[in-house]
C-alpha cells in the first residue's frame, strides 16, 4: 500500500491534466493503492471518470538509472501498452494519449503523471490466484505473449539482469562505512551487514540460473511482468490487466511463475513449455529486485513513512531469503 504522496501539488497534477489531455479535473480523490506509484481518482467538469497514476524517477530501476532514462522507459513502457491495447487485446488498461501523442507527461523534475481510462471493477488481492482465475489469466497471458510481432519495435527489453544490482554491490562494498541517507541508512546497513554472505550467494545463483537460461536460446515475448492477482481487476466484462510500466520483452517464464507453478494449460495453447529454471530465476530476482529498490532508497535522502517503514523490515531480515534456496546453495 503506497503512503501519501509527500511531495505532491494536486494543483499541479490538476493543471497536467487540462493541459495534456484536455481532461478539467472537479474532483482528486487519493487511492492508496499499489506499491510502485501514487494513484488518484479523477472526475472531470462533464462527469468523465479517470484514474491518475503519478509516477516518481528515482524508483523505477528496471527502467533505467537517471530520471531521464527512467522517463524514457516509462513512456516506451506505457506506449507499449497502448498498442497492445490497440492492436486488440482489451484486457490491456492502456493509458490514454495526451494532445500530443505522449502518454506521459513529466510533473517536476522528478514526477511524471499519467491518465487511464476508469476501470469500473473490483481489484484483486496479493495472494495466490483460486483455479477459475488462475486459467482465465493463463489465456490472457497466451494472448499477450502471442502479441509480440505488434510491439516488437516499441517495447523495452530487459535482458536477464537485475534491476539496480549495482545498488546491492555497491552496499555491500560500503558496510564498513557509515550510511547516512535518512533515518533508516543505519538499520539498513546493519541489517544488510548481517546477511552479507547469504545476499553473495543469491546474486552468483542468479547468475548461474541466467547463465543456462541464457545458453538454451528460448524465444522472447512481450511480458507484462507483474501479473499477479492484485494487478487484475475484475469486471463485468472480464478480467483485466492493470499496472503496465513493467512491461518489457523477456522469456515469457517472466510472467508465468507469478501464476503458478502449474502451466500445462500454457504449454497447450502456445507450443511453449515452461522452463522450470527461468521459473526460478525470475522468482529469485523478484526478491533481489526489491532488495536493491530498498537499498537504494536508504542510501539516499528518505524521510520515516509508511512505506519506508514496511520497507526496513524487509532489508532487515533479507537473509530469509536465502532459505527458499538452500537446495541450489548446499
Amino acid at each position: 500500500m503506497r503512503g501519501a504522496f509527500e511531495d505532491g501539488d494536486e494543483a499541479a497534477i490538476a493543471l497536467a491534466l487540462a493541459d495534456g489531455w484536455g481532461f478539467d479535473a472537479s474532483a482528486l480523490e487519493y487511492a492508496a493503492v499499489g506499491a510502485g506509484s501514487y494513484h488518484w481518482l479523477a472526475t472531470a467538469v462533464d462527469g468523465r471518470r479517470g484514474f491518475v497514476t503519478v509516477d516518481d524517477l528515482d524508483g523505477k530501476l528496471w527502467l533505467g538509472d537517471t530520471r531521464e532514462s527512467v522517463a524514457e522507459g516509462l513512456e516506451r513502457a506505457f506506449a507499449t501498452a497502448r498498442v497492445l491495447h490497440d492492436h486488440g487485446l482489451d484486457f490491456v488498461a492502456a493509458p490514454l494519449p495526451a494532445r500530443g501523442g505522449e502518454t506521459v507527461r513529466r510533473l517536476g523534475l522528478r514526477h511524471t503523471v499519467a491518465l487511464f481510462p476508469f476501470v469500473d471493477g473490483e481489484p484483486g488481492q496479493w495472494g495466490e490466484y483460486d483455479a477459475t482465475e488462475r486459467a482465465a489469466v493463463l489465456d490472457l497471458l497466451a494472448r499477450l505473449h502471442a502479441s509480440t510481432p505488434a510491439v516488437a519495435a516499441t517495447a523495452l527489453a530487459i535482458g536477464l539482469d537485475i534491476a539496480g544490482r549495482h545498488h546491492i554491490e555497491r552496499a555491500l562494498r560500503e558496510l564498513d562505512r557509515p550510511w547516512t541517507g535518512g533515518p533508516f541508512s543505519e538499520p539498513a546497513r546493519e541489517g544488510l551487514g548481517r546477511h552479507a554472505s547469504r545476499i553473495a550467494e543469491l546474486l552468483a545463483l542468479a547468475d548461474r540460473l541466467a547463465a543456462d537460461i541464457g545458453g538454451r536460446g528460448a524465444p522472447w515475448v512481450v511480458t507484462h511482468g507483474e501479473p499477479h492477482a492484485a494487478n487484475v481487476m475484475r469486471t463485468a466484462d472480464g478480467y483485466v490487466l492493470v499496472d503496465w510500466d513493467t512491461v518489457a520483452l523477456a522469456p515469457p517464464e517472466r510472467d508465468l511463475w507469478m501464476v503458478a507453478a502449474e502451466t500445462a494449460s500454457y504449454a497447450r495453447v502456445t507450443g511453449h513449455e515452461p522452463d522450470p529454471v527461468a521459473i526460478d530465476y525470475f522468482r529469485l530476482t523478484w526478491d533481489l529486485k526489491d532488495l536493491a529498490e530498498y537499498l537504494n532508497t536508504f542510501r539516499s535522502p528518505h524521510g520515516r513513512n509508511e512505506d519506508t517503514t514496511r520497507e526496513i523490515e524487509f532489508v532487515r531480515t533479507c537473509g530469509s531469503i536465502r532459505e527458499q534456496w538452500a537446495p541450489y546453495l548446499d
